[in-house]
């Protein structure tokens, strides 16, 4: 009888450890980008007394179509741009990790490849692997650009059916020019989808544009973002796109029953209520950012320009004895990017002085 390891899972995922960054109970936490307010009392009221009512319908199945939600992001997303985006525009689902799932299960798949260029968010390979879709990466520049002419002779020799470009980038914290995405969807053209995805999107700086306005210019354009950061919604779980109508409805055909729960659509309608509390934080967010990056270069230190809530920084021989010392002294951070690079979500400004007195005690012993 031949022996096989236990339990039958595919070949190609034997002895893979799940996704996830650690979880530890320090004092401050600054490892996976989280806004660090939480919501007022009003805005908790409010969700608590939709998610009540919802409550009382769970005998039923909720909108499968959860019409009320995407008007309530379509009528959001019109606001933070100039362009007018319509609800059959826009699709959700639980997290943009789902979301990005959904399109590599609608666009990707055997015999079809997805791209995009290190460093990038680590998921992205996991969305590829458990899709069968092939996975090919380019590679960024030494500021972290996308150089359009390698960029444009991967599409060339790959012809992807998905290319996958997060903005502003993760662990970068980088956001990509107008005309780099505009490029990449005119190189991909009708055989593929470019997929922007826009987790960090409300934090970028003051004159850096969406690539929602170039929805009406390129049918292959989708656009993710996520309630999780700006709107301090992890816990909600409500990732969400916009896109032509077409793509929309490709995405129904993989996507399960009933996938969005009556609870998830009444708290994140809720939430979108209160939108502009929620994201009241994110100005100061963004001062804390500048002000961190300014801080981190006068230490002597590389830092990468951010335009998200999270900053990049490094070099260090060791950085894991630098993410050590930090855990030491209370402050948890991401050990991740390139080597000998590191990453700090933005906190408030306590956690703010409570980083940089760790980091300036672990380099001072360092030294």
């Amino acid at each position: 009888m031949t022996t096989t390891s236990w339990p039958p899972i595919r070949a190609e995922l034997a002895g893979i450890e799940p996704y996830g960054a650690p979880q530890l109970d320090v004092p401050v936490q600054l490892n996976v980008n989280e806004n660090p307010y939480q919501p007022s009392a009003e805005t908790v009221a409010d969700i608590a007394a939709s998610v009540g009512e919802a409550a009382r319908t769970l005998n039923r199945y909720p909108d499968r179509e959860f019409v009320a939600l995407r008007e309530g992001l379509a009528a959001y997303l019109s606001s933070d741009v100039e362009a007018q985006i319509n609800p059959e525009q826009v699709w959700a689902a639980n997290g943009s990790n789902e979301v990005m799932l959904q399109l590599l299960q609608a666009f990707g798949g055997p015999g079809r490849t997805a791209i995009s260029f290190a460093p990038t968010y680590s998921m992205y390979p996991e969305y590829a692997r458990d899709t069968n879709t092939e996975w090919v990466v380019g590679h960024r520049e030494s500021d972290f650009a996308i150089d359009l002419e390698k960029a444009r002779a991967l599409v060339e020799e790959t012809r992807p059916h998905v290319v996958l470009l997060p903005s502003p980038n993760n662990p970068t914290g980088t956001a990509l020019p107008p005309e780099a995405v505009t490029a990449l969807c005119e190189a991909v053209g009708e055989a593929g989808i470019v997929v922007v995805d826009e987790a960090y999107g409300e934090f970028r700086r003051t004159g850096v544009p969406s690539a929602l306005e170039l929805l009406a210019e390129h049918r292959n354009l989708v656009v993710t973002r996520t309630m999780s950061k700006a709107f301090a919604g992890a816990g909600l779980r409500l990732g969400y796109l916009a896109a032509d109508p077409a793509i929309c409805d490709a995405i129904r055909v993989v996507r399960l029953p009933y996938h969005l729960s009556a609870v998830t659509q009444a708290a994140a309608s809720a939430a979108l209520r209160h939108a502009p509390e929620l994201l009241g934080y994110v100005a100061s967010l963004r001062e804390e950012r500048d002000a961190l990056v300014a801080w981190l270069r006068g230490e002597g230190l590389e830092v990468a320009d951010s335009d998200a809530n999270f900053v990049l920084f490094g070099r260090y021989a060791d950085r894991h004895a630098v993410w050590q010392g930090l855990l030491d002294r209370g402050v948890l951070i991401r050990e991740t990017g390139p080597e000998g690079w590191l990453r700090v979500s933005v906190g408030t400004a306590d956690e703010m002085i409570a980083f940089k007195q760790a980091l300036t005690d672990v380099n001072g012993a360092r030294a």
